[in-house]
């Protein structure tokens, strides 16, 4: 852990030593143009693919009365999802009036099985709730990332990239120094993404697990040696809010595979 830490502090100072000429703007690309030739191979092949393990595990939970529960969510939805809207499943988060914040799509699908089927609640990122959401998020895959960037959402998204653009931790680093100024340099042999939310959940290499896009924040605020946010804060929802804004446009590619 020393020499990780070591490692990422000159890694960090290297960064910071670059000329700021070398900043990358223009257009929104996906992790999946970072990544390795043979990880985009695994990809694409639906034998390869980790994360359709969880794609599966959420068909089963979709379609199947959960214990105690009423009935599935394919009695609403339609087995395997078939009357899922896939448009509006590509502009998640979304703003709730009822609830007068963000919602995202896991919470949209937890509130759904508590209202509906009557299953047993479930905490926020449970193994169950990653399934169905990467399952659900699966259903509309190539649809264009389409986030609310006005109306109500305005405040929130300038919120969430203020927190986006703050430095943390012992490394006193900011997201947008890693993805904005610098994606496409290399990283304890990895290239440096633009931090896109299209392929969440994606399935992890470097951990072996099916990550959702809260829980990769957490994870790079680890890495920057900062306190992460908590689960159900209200600094995540706002961050992962402007994060997927930032991918609309891009196909949803969930589950992504990165390293």
């Amino acid at each position: 852990m020393i020499r990780l830490y070591k490692i990422t502090l000159l890694f960090c100072g290297v960064l910071l030593a670059v000329p700021a000429t070398m900043t990358l703007a223009g257009e929104a690309k996906s992790g999946y143009e970072f990544i390795r030739p043979a990880t985009r191979a695994m990809q694409d092949d639906d034998f390869e693919n980790p994360g359709l393990i969880a794609v599966e595990k959420g068909q089963q939970l979709f379609n199947n009365k959960q214990p105690g529960a009423g009935k599935s969510c394919a009695d609403c939805h339609g087995e395997d999802g078939a009357g899922l809207n896939t448009k509006a499943l590509a502009s998640y988060p979304v703003y709730s009036e009822s609830a007068a914040g963000i919602v995202t799509l896991q919470q949209r699908i937890s509130r759904c099985r508590d209202d509906n089927t009557g299953s047993k609640t479930l905490p926020t990122d449970h193994p169950d709730l990653v399934a169905l959401e990467t399952f659900v998020r699966n259903r509309a895959v190539g649809e264009a990332v389409n986030v609310q960037t006005d109306g109500p959402m305005a405040d929130l998204l300038e919120a969430g990239e203020k927190l986006y653009r703050t430095r943390y931790g012992l490394i006193d680093m900011a997201c947008d120094q890693c993805h904005d100024m610098y994606p496409g340099q290399m990283i304890r042999g990895q290239k440096i993404s633009q931090g896109q939310g299209n392929g969440f959940p994606a399935y992890r290499l470097g951990t072996g697990e099916i990550t959702t896009l809260n829980l990769r924040i957490q994870q790079c605020l680890n890495l920057m040696r900062a306190e992460p946010f908590d689960t159900d804060s209200e600094e995540i929802s706002l961050m992962g809010l402007y994060l997927m804004s930032r991918s609309n446009g891009l196909g949803i590619e969930t589950p992504a595979v990165r390293y």
